[in-house]
């Protein structure tokens, strides 16, 4: 893991740049021709603009911007569920661990950024955590091997997958209502540029709620590999740059406690990783 690149809003725009101690250095404006952290990734510019924040001042020190999601603009996000053998076993059903992964898309604008508000809506209160880490497609393609998948990641990211549990059981093949509501969920605070897959593969994730350790799990018990997911995934579509994996995650969401424990406002969740940081929302209503 090294450079930390993100998005924020400051002074009404949008701008990427670089995270260093104190704040972020503002890239924007030094390369007009990317719009966004997407388009830079898919020109192969995270190296430039890791250049060029070397001995640069902060430009937006901390207090005087908000976070968006790294990625403010992907094609595509998609999510992997039930992919760490106790979160299979929650079920109840008998079942052994799938030979397929079960996958479901997300919209952007159901995420948003480092210390923004998760937002309960009023039809349903019901809404839940899910700590995950997320991997941001660098190098697009379609078929990629498994051996090859890593070469083809740009950066990793922290998820919370906010979901209104109630509106997952409204059908019964899909999820995808209840794991997209406005401000559900969010991504972030950066994203780390990806250059170690044996410390990815070994990271431990943790899910605090108010302080309290929810779920605590390392990746290397995933039922599917972030090999096989890209592998899996680009077999049926081309992966873009800056596509969103949203990778699993374990055992211990509120809605698995008896009662459950759902989020209330005033409730503050961290989903924390060793090497790439902590992503913390607050909850309130809508």
């Amino acid at each position: 893991m090294s450079a930390k690149f993100a998005t924020i809003r400051a002074g009404g725009r949008q701008v990427f740049g670089v995270v260093v101690e104190g704040g972020v250095i503002g890239l924007s404006d030094q390369f007009p021709q990317w719009r966004t952290l997407r388009e830079v990734i898919a020109a192969g510019g995270l190296g430039a603009l890791e250049a060029a924040a070397r001995g640069r001042e902060v430009s937006h020190p901390e207090g005087s911007f908000t976070w968006e999601i790294p990625v403010p603009d992907p094609e595509k996000i998609l999510c992997v569920g039930v992919n760490f053998p106790d979160r299979n076993a929650e079920y109840k059903d008998g079942s052994e661990a799938p030979k397929y992964m079960s996958l479901f898309p997300r919209f952007a604008r159901s995420f948003t950024g480092h210390g923004q508000p998760l937002i309960r809506p009023p039809e349903n209160h019901t809404l839940d955590y899910e700590g995950e880490v997320a991997v941001v497609i660098g190098r697009g393609g379609r078929r990629i091997a498994e051996a090859e998948a890593y070469d083809h990641v740009a950066g990793i990211t922290l998820c919370n997958e906010g979901t209104i549990r109630d509106w997952v059981r409204h059908a019964k093949f899909n999820v995808t209502q209840g794991k997209n509501w406005d401000n559900s969920g969010a991504i972030g605070p950066w994203m780390v540029r990806f250059t170690d897959p044996a410390q990815l593969d070994r990271a431990r994730i943790i899910t605090r709620v108010n302080g309290e350790v929810r779920q605590d799990d390392t990746l290397d018990r995933m039922v599917f590999p972030i090999c096989r997911q890209i592998a899996y995934i680009s077999t049926f579509t081309t992966l873009a740059p800056g596509d969103i994996i949203v990778t699993g995650t374990p055992t211990g969401a509120g809605a698995r406690f008896d009662p459950p424990r759902y989020l209330v406002p005033g409730d503050v969740v961290e989903v924390s990783v060793d090497g790439i940081g902590t992503l913390e929302n607050g909850v309130r209503d809508e």
